[in-house]
């Protein structure tokens, strides 16, 4: 298994590229205005809808096809991604010069997250035949090349079934990647992980694969910077079985593991310049005789205890021990930004839907450059609040700290989060997104299945905390 082959859809600029115009939508009637009589005639006569995202082929005077034009609208990354599956197979450079003010970045990146298809046990590979973007090297733009690739890793790491995407699949993921950026990779399992994870030992001693805290180190100036993500690799709700229809899905459980090494990926290639640390939390949820009981009352990292609420609220319960080790070992410095990942809560997706993840922040200034950039990278996440007066739902256990609270089932994903912070405290630049990670439908782009969600948004946040610190 790798994953880190990622198909770019860029070639090298030769004699054989036929031109690719990209044109603002409301400079297209300038556009076609010079074209030759014989184009002019072919967009007539095919009544060809200048509408965003739309693009057609254009013949040469001899009628062979010479020629595309593509329209972009308010969303160039997206509007060039239908082409970017679609057009005949070749080689295509773009064109800018009816572009206005869009970026080859956005291009380049919108190309790029076109290409992603999962499909490892199919014979045939039929996308050989996709049309490729030339661009030189000095028109590359390493941003986009990295996130392409960070986007990748996340939807190969969902999309794996969860008998290979197990917790040893997760290290074998981590490793891949610490191994090809230059990271210091490490695991802390078996007996050292009771001692020093019991929380996470806990969840995941019930499965035929054993838990694993993972750590990856990368950079040594610049900001501190903390990814954390929840990596179950796949979830039955434990004693509190879910039933058939919820469980379909959960090998998906581990996407916030696998968006926080998206996004390591991402800043290690484009050599972002941070101290970064990466905590991923694996276990899978299982059932047997060593599983967890409901109102069991387990150990943390933090010395906190906790009962357990419910089984099928394990992710906060592996992140409580990744969080506080995120601030409280002594061989790494406090974090400047520590952000986890996780696909927490089915209360997010009632409050936002499945596409716009929840963001909670320690920082209101946090929450407003993140939800600025998202919607600057079309990348969104949405402030919820960290709702102080619902803290006191957690203290509600007879024998500790309750896991779930006894708020009723309204505002889980506050409650869970406010869970979190009990392990983080109040004063650290913490961010906690809970995210999806699935499309359930396809859209140009964004292919159905593992989807990175928040990824861009919170790498554009990173790099500014690096700049910042320069």
């Amino acid at each position: 298994m790798t994953i880190l082959s990622c198909r770019t859809g860029l070639t090298a600029p030769s004699e054989a590229s036929m031109p690719l115009f990209i044109v603002q939508k409301g400079r297209f009637d300038a556009f076609a205005a010079v074209q030759a009589d014989s184009q002019q005639s072919w967009l007539k006569t095919t009544k060809f809808s200048a509408n965003a995202g739309q693009f057609t082929c254009l013949p040469e005077q001899n009628g062979e096809m010479g020629s595309a034009v593509v329209v972009m609208g308010k969303t160039p990354l997206w509007d060039i991604a239908k082409a970017a599956r679609d057009l005949p197979a070749g080689s295509w450079h773009p064109d800018f010069t009816f572009a206005s003010d869009i970026a080859v970045s956005d291009i380049q990146l919108g190309w790029g997250l076109a290409q992603y298809k999962f499909a490892p046990h199919k014979t045939t590979d039929t996308d050989n035949a996709l049309p490729e973007l030339a661009l030189s090297d000095t028109a590359l733009c390493i941003d986009s090349s990295a996130l392409v690739l960070g986007t990748h890793i996340v939807r190969e790491m969902v999309n794996l079934p969860a008998n290979q995407m197990t917790p040893a699949g997760i290290e074998q993921a981590a490793r891949e990647i610490a191994r090809a950026c230059s990271a210091h990779f490490s695991v802390v399992s078996g007996e050292a992980l009771e001692r020093y994870a019991p929380a996470l030992h806990t969840v995941g001693r019930a499965a035929e694969i054993g838990p694993r805290m993972i750590q990856l180190l990368w950079g040594d100036s610049g900001p501190v910077i903390t990814l954390v993500g929840k990596g179950i690799s796949f979830d039955s709700g434990g004693l509190d079985i879910k039933p058939s229809k919820a469980m379909e899905i959960m090998k998906k459980d581990m996407g916030g593991a696998a968006h926080v090494l998206g996004i390591a990926a991402a800043l290690m290639t484009a050599g972002i310049n941070c101290q970064l640390r990466v905590l991923i939390a694996a276990a899978e949820n299982a059932i047997s005789a060593q599983a967890m009981r409901p109102l069991d009352v387990i150990d943390t990292a933090a010395g906190i205890p906790v009962e357990v609420g419910n089984t099928d609220a394990e992710g906060r319960l592996v992140l409580a021990d990744a969080l506080y080790h995120a601030s409280h070992d002594d061989d790494h410095p406090e974090p400047d930004f520590l952000l986890d990942f996780a696909t927490l809560t089915g209360a997010a997706r009632i409050a936002l839907g499945t596409e716009c993840p929840a963001l909670f922040c320690n920082q209101a200034q946090t929450a407003r450059d993140m939800m600025d950039l998202g919607k600057d990278v079309d990348d969104p996440v949405w402030q919820l609040p960290l709702f102080d007066a619902y803290d006191r739902y957690l203290d509600s256990g007879q024998a500790g700290l309750s896991s779930t609270g006894n708020a009723g089932g309204y505002g889980g994903a506050i409650t869970a989060a406010l869970f979190l912070r009990r392990f983080t405290g109040k004063q650290v630049n913490w961010a906690h997104i809970d995210v999806m990670a699935w499309n359930l439908s396809a859209r140009p782009g964004r292919p159905k299945g593992g989807e990175a969600m928040g990824l861009r948004t919170s790498f554009a946040y990173i790099k500014q905390l690096a700049k910042a610190g320069q």
